[in-house]
């Protein structure tokens, strides 16, 4: 496999952007070797810079459910960049593109756009301190929101401490205001809200977590926050930048028959382009500039183009395609499971819909404890055989992989023998 065009452009890369990327993980440090410089994508298929093909499962970190470059969707944008590209000021399509956010998401009442995931969930913070009047924030240990200073906290292990920060800029007084809990842990989340339940605005959560790997909720932990927060005032928030139209239409919330306070949105709901939202009740949203106290803005918020990729996106999201999703996962997760056995490997493939992980461990993985145990070396030398076999797997241990409505069967059995040739 070519890399020559590539290995350049990284070197070049380093010389004028930090670490030669724009996001951490793309650099590849957690598995080794340079990344692949991506110039086009189509369907189910990546081609670098080198002219190397690979059957993509990062889905630019999810969006891509209708698969890369849908003609659909790549047809409304066009035709509404004729019209400008930015106006900074109200459109009917701001219009068009919330009305199928409120008629998708029941829990949504009322809602505003934004340009990322990291700016919704930051937002949805500070309109919940402002409802509630009161500072402290509950997060759990593994569940990424945004790199928003008070969500960049880790934990200790086991009981709740409050946090110390998890990166350098981050001041300690902010990070204090951050009580960070196991994930999954009932028992943590009702002794924390019995010893601080009047200090507490929000719990925020990835309803099921992605960026630990994929996750999902233990029974009644979800409804738990939503009534430990009714029940102290708070405000429940569920982070569904990832799974919102994921995991199924209404996203976890609808999988899961639950109804938060607010919600984040983004990926998905903006067809790859950058968009997010943040939204719910509508007595909370309603404390939001101009109505109330609470100040956000943004210049690029509800662009044109990017609610109309939203659109021409969440348009397509039909029964069928969900049922050919979970079929496509399904056909992937024994698949991976069959060949671990076969080469005497420990793995834990976990799965929600079209979000997969093979965890290196034995499982289940219903923790960041349970997940930071796995054979990390196992998983470098999984992904570097996936990838000279042609296959682009996430370049993490703990980010879950995507299957979009591009794949086919035989994407799936071309990556299962990639994986059992990867596992001897």
């Amino acid at each position: 496999m070519k890399r020559d065009v590539s290995k350049a452009l990284f070197e070049r890369a380093q010389r004028v952007i930090v670490a030669g990327v724009n996001s951490p993980v793309r650099a590849f440090r957690a598995v080794g070797g340079d990344p692949p410089f991506i110039a086009r994508a189509k369907g189910s298929r990546l081609f670098d810079a080198d002219g190397n093909e690979f059957i993509d499962y990062i889905g630019s970190w999810g969006p891509a459910i209708l698969g890369h470059a849908h003609p659909d969707v790549v047809l409304a944008i066009q035709n509404a960049l004729m019209n400008g590209l930015s106006f900074g000021a109200p459109t009917a399509l701001e219009v068009e593109f919330a009305e199928r956010i409120v008629s998708m998401v029941p829990s949504i009442e009322l809602l505003r756009c934004v340009s990322s995931g990291t700016e919704a969930t930051m937002s949805a913070i500070r309109v919940a301190r402002g409802f509630t009047g009161r500072d402290v924030l509950i997060k759990f240990e593994g569940c990424y929101h945004g790199h928003a200073d008070h969500l960049l906290v880790k934990a200790g292990s086991g009981a709740a401490t409050f946090g110390e920060p998890d990166s350098a800029g981050v001041p300690a007084a902010i990070a204090r205001l951050t009580l960070t809990l196991p994930y999954n842990d009932i028992a943590a989340l009702e002794r924390a809200f019995a010893e601080s339940g009047h200090t507490i605005a929000a719990v925020i959560v990835e309803p099921v977590v992605g960026n630990m790997g994929c996750v999902p909720p233990v029974p009644g932990f979800l409804q738990a926050i939503i009534d430990l927060c009714k029940k102290y005032g708070a405000i429940s928030i569920f982070d569904e930048v990832m799974t919102g139209f994921r995991v199924s239409r209404g996203g976890a919330q609808s999988l899961y028959g639950l109804h938060p306070d607010l919600t984040a949105l983004g990926k998905i709901a903006g067809g790859g382009m950058p968009l997010a939202v943040y939204g719910g009740r509508r007595d909370i949203m309603s404390k939001v500039a101009p109505l109330g106290p609470v100040y956000q803005a943004g210049t690029l918020s509800g662009n044109p183009s990017a609610v109309t990729a939203g659109m021409a996106t969440l348009a397509r999201l039909d029964d069928a395609l969900y049922t050919k999703l979970e079929a496509l996962g399904a056909r992937l997760e024994a698949g991976l499971n069959d060949a671990a056995s076969k080469a005497g490997v420990e793995l834990c493939v976990q799965r929600v819909g079209s979000m997969l992980t093979p965890f290196f461990t034995r499982g289940p993985v219903q923790n960041w404890d349970d997940a930071s145990k796995q054979d990390k070396e196992r998983f470098v030398r999984f992904h570097r055989g996936l990838l000279e076999r042609g296959i682009y797997w996430p370049p993490s241990q703990y980010e879950a992989a995507f299957i979009s409505a591009a794949h086919t069967e035989e994407d799936i059995d071309r990556t299962i023998a990639a994986a059992a040739a990867s596992l001897v």
